[in-house]
């Protein structure tokens, strides 16, 4: 298991240092994400006269663009990108227009998971579906199957981002007791949707539009589940029962680090330093490297590089006597041992 970090409680008090915006570094942060999006959006609307597959080359930087966009939204629904709430609120909002997800919606979903991630008691919003090696056993083998479908690599990374972004985005369904923000939100933000949407297509063509757009959204959708994946679904993570479990424990060893190349973590905004975004949500994305410079003993808790983090597809159930997310074989591998034995 993974090592524990002494007195993280006081880590957590040292980090609150690094949590004031700074405003004008925000708006410097989304000029020059927002901007180029628009200008490489551009360029492979332009690109289709000349060849399709030209085209498709410039959605992929769109895509991370889009990607970075939405790290931005993430990082407003934190109230960590501006000083103002306001500002906040309402630039997340209007990016949410472009990145198919209402702002208020996503951010009551996404503080369940901060407020509950790695606590076995309290799954099934705002992260992965994980079930433990015991409870997939018990499952029947239709509802088995089901979350062997759910697990797939062309679900969790192919077809469900599309739907969740594309569909799911569009409704808030369960949102009831969140009040009427959450349905007030997905409604206006479906209402900028349409507008944009009916806009570009005046401007560009109902085919142009969706031959460009498309694809950015498909991509940029596909990104995000897979850092949301790996930052959590990984062998030594961190799951445990209600009464055992720890806030800041769950934070600094249920994240991982995403120690990517420097390009990515600008297109991806430094969420891959994902354990200190849990232990101090209240960080912004641009100041997160400051902490590892300041505390480099951090940097190799959790740490993942690219070429590990696709070891972390195949796990898929959470074993509680090794204290380990492993894999459908592993599960077969032990209840055969088990088998045997007796």
């Amino acid at each position: 298991m993974t090592q524990k970090t002494p007195d993280i409680r006081a880590l957590a008090q040292l980090l609150a240092r690094y949590r004031e915006p700074d405003s004008a570094r925000g708006v410097l942060e989304l000029v020059i994400t927002a901007v180029p999006f628009l200008a490489i959006w551009a360029l492979a609307w332009h690109a289709f006269d000349s060849g399709y597959w030209l085209g498709l080359l410039l959605e992929i930087p769109a895509a991370g663009l889009l990607v970075r966009l939405f790290m931005i939204q993430h990082d407003c629904g934190h109230g960590s990108f501006f000083r103002s709430r306001f500002v906040n609120d309402w630039v997340g909002r209007a990016i949410g227009v472009v990145t198919l997800t209402p702002y208020d919606y996503w951010r009551h979903n996404h503080a369940h998971h901060h407020a509950g991630s790695g606590n076995l008691d309290h799954r099934g919003l705002g992260d992965i579906d994980t079930l433990t090696l015991r409870e997939f056993h018990t499952q029947s083998r239709w509802r088995r199957l089901l979350y062997r479908l759910y697990r797939h690599p062309l679900v969790m990374f192919g077809v469900g981002p599309t739907y969740l972004f594309i569909l799911k985005h569009r409704l808030p369904v369960g949102m009831m007791r969140g009040g009427w923000k959450p349905w007030l939100s997905t409604m206006g933000t479906n209402a900028g949707i349409a507008v944009f949407v009916a806009g570009a297509m005046w401007l560009v063509g109902y085919g142009p539009f969706l031959l460009v757009h498309l694809p950015i959204v498909v991509l940029a959708a596909s990104i995000g589940v897979w850092l949301f994946y790996v930052q959590h679904q990984f062998e030594d993570t961190y799951w445990s029962h209600g009464e055992d479990w720890s806030f800041h424990e769950s934070a600094l060893h249920g994240s991982s680090h995403y120690h990517l190349p420097g390009v990515l973590r600008w297109f991806t905004a430094n969420i891959g330093i994902h354990h200190i975004h849990h232990l101090s949500s209240r960080i912004p994305c641009y100041r997160l490297p400051d902490v590892l410079r300041d505390h480099p003993q951090l940097a190799n808790i959790g740490r993942m590089t690219l070429l590990q983090s696709l070891k972390s597809v195949p796990l898929v159930l959470w074993d509680e006597e090794r204290l380990q997310l492993v894999s459908f074989a592993e599960a077969r591998a032990r209840v055969h041992a088990r088998s045997v034995g007796t």
